[in-house]
């Protein structure tokens, strides 16, 4: 296939704008995704959010499933349905960097996309290695049980 490098189809960015949702994917280690993607199990999901020193990654897992909103039970299909929500992301692993990893200083400085626009933004395994190997090296990862 020559050196052209393509996009893992289950790394992705996912960017949460509220303080409750940061919160709350770390307690219940699930994300509720308003985007449709190809989510597979044992994809690496980079969570990212506007830190004290710009936009950050604030942690990673790997997905154990995604479950569509329609198979959730009935109270969580109506509000993932009145929030635009997709489904549910249900993480087998999941870590928390601190400090948060400004995405400036990753392999990603040089991308074009800013902000929202990184809200699922699709990496290739290259650029998920380079990520990770950065985030131990400044970054304490904590599992989250």
């Amino acid at each position: 296939m020559g050196d052209r490098e393509f996009v893992a189809p289950n790394s992705f960015i996912l960017r949460i704008t509220r303080d409750e949702w940061y919160r709350q994917v770390f307690t219940i280690k699930k994300y509720y995704p308003g985007i449709g993607r190809r989510w597979e199990p044992g994809g690496v999901i980079l969570l990212a959010r506007n830190a004290e020193k710009g936009d950050s990654f604030v942690g990673c897992g790997i997905l154990d499933r995604f479950v569509g909103r329609d198979v959730l039970p009935e109270d969580k299909k109506r509000e993932c349905e009145m929030m635009g929500w997709k489904g549910e992301l249900v993480f087998s692993e999941l870590y928390r960097f601190e400090p948060p990893l400004p995405i400036k200083q990753t392999i990603l400085s040089v991308s074009r996309a800013r902000g929202k626009c990184f809200h699922g933004y699709p990496l290739t395994q290259r650029q998920v290695e380079a990520i990770l190997a950065t985030a131990k090296q400044k970054c304490v990862l904590q599992r989250t049980d």
